[in-house]
């Protein structure tokens, strides 16, 4: 017996809330570090400016910007002044908004190193951590092509955009856990990026193994029925989960990042968070809607260019849900792909740290520079 099976089941429910709250804020000064660590070593905006021109190096361009900043919500809201300003067109730009939706998964990866310590755990964590990777990957190999040929998402996308009227509405502002990062941020350590992002990756960690802990006293216990029963029993109700708590807490990285922690613990399986993550990748388009549709009702000049960009990446993730997921061969494939990588981090956690590096940082930069020079 664990020391928390000890302890009563409303005891250890109310310490896994204050983790996962712990596990929020680590995220997001995480975040808010490599963000500004990024301002002052490369210029973002520059980088994103040089995709036209080619839709593979504004896909590379999108993953390695994301990446780097572990935010689709920067690299978009960036994209959307860029079109705004004419600096990118409405095609240019789709190809760095898929890259953006890749980019952003790197989160969940890093957050599956936790558990490097524990090999099947790691196994199962890192499956469970790709699998939204791959099925980005698979959605970008199918509708790219599509959109380069017919114009698949951006022509409807613009089509909508302009016959939009205006709306009333309002944002959504800051969380209170992104408030609460930026207290610790600016008040305790002086907006030092270095100190805020070691501050996150500790705190996440720390998160991490005490998720691991509770939720296995919770298994143990039987009250992991309760999510099998009411969240991820069913895939409709897992993805429509995904969807709205992704939109409350505005950040994907976050809301797929909390479940990787279940899935290591044995909580939930590959398969069961697999809806989940679809969901999530739709719900993180709506704070952009939203904020468009509000910027059009305030006759804001670059509202409809913005609205149309937000549409596009809705699009992207809705229109990939409907052509991999109700087809049972196609979504095995991100599943299978995921479930391989987890078996290679189980035998060598060399391939895991190997994946991290190579797909979302070392490989996009051959490349950035590989096709800027040809370009």
């Amino acid at each position: 017996m664990t020391p928390a099976q000890g302890l009563p089941l409303w005891v250890r429910i109310l310490l896994l809330i204050g983790v996962m709250m712990m596990f929020i804020v680590a995220l997001e000064l995480m975040g808010d570090g490599i963000k500004g660590l990024g301002k002052s070593s490369f210029d973002l905006e520059g980088i994103l400016a040089k995709a036209t021109g080619s839709a593979l190096l504004g896909l590379i361009t999108g993953i390695l910007a994301t990446s780097l900043v572990q935010s689709s919500s920067t690299t978009t809201s960036i994209v959307v002044s860029l079109v705004a300003t004419g600096v990118l067109s409405v095609e240019s730009a789709i190809p760095v908004i898929m890259g953006a939706n890749i980019g952003t998964t790197v989160t969940n990866t890093i957050v599956s190193m936790g558990h490097i310590t524990q090999p099947e755990e790691f196994r199962r964590a890192m499956a469970g951590a790709t699998v939204h990777d791959f099925f980005n990957w698979l959605a970008v190999l199918i509708l790219l092509p599509l959109e380069l040929l017919f114009g698949i998402i951006s022509k409807p996308a613009t089509a909508l955009a302009n016959s939009i009227p205006g709306v009333e509405g309002g944002g959504l502002g800051d969380t209170p856990f992104d408030m609460f990062a930026k207290w610790i941020g600016g008040s305790l350590l002086g907006e030092n990026p270095w100190l805020i992002a070691g501050l996150g990756l500790l705190l996440l960690f720390i998160a991490l193994r005490y998720l691991v802990v509770l939720l296995k006293s919770m298994v143990l216990g039987r009250s992991e029925g309760a999510l099998d029963k009411y969240i991820f029993g069913k895939p409709l109700l897992a993805m429509g989960f995904g969807l709205v708590l992704t939109f409350l807490v505005q950040s994907s990285s976050v809301t797929t990042s909390l479940v990787v922690p279940l899935i290591g613990a044995g909580v939930l399986t590959v398969r069961q968070v697999f809806p989940y993550m679809l969901g999530s990748n739709v719900g993180t388009t709506a704070t952009a809607l939203l904020a468009a549709l509000v910027a059009i009702s305030g006759g804001e000049p670059a509202a409809v260019a913005g609205l149309t960009i937000a549409l596009c990446h809705m699009m992207f993730n809705v229109f990939g849900i409907a052509i991999v997921y109700p087809i049972s061969f196609i979504r095995e494939i991100p599943i299978r792909m995921a479930e391989f990588i987890g078996d290679l981090a189980f035998k060598n956690r060399f391939y895991a740290i190997a994946y991290l590096l190579g797909l979302f940082y070392a490989l996009p930069l051959v490349l950035e520079f590989v096709l800027g020079a040809i370009r």
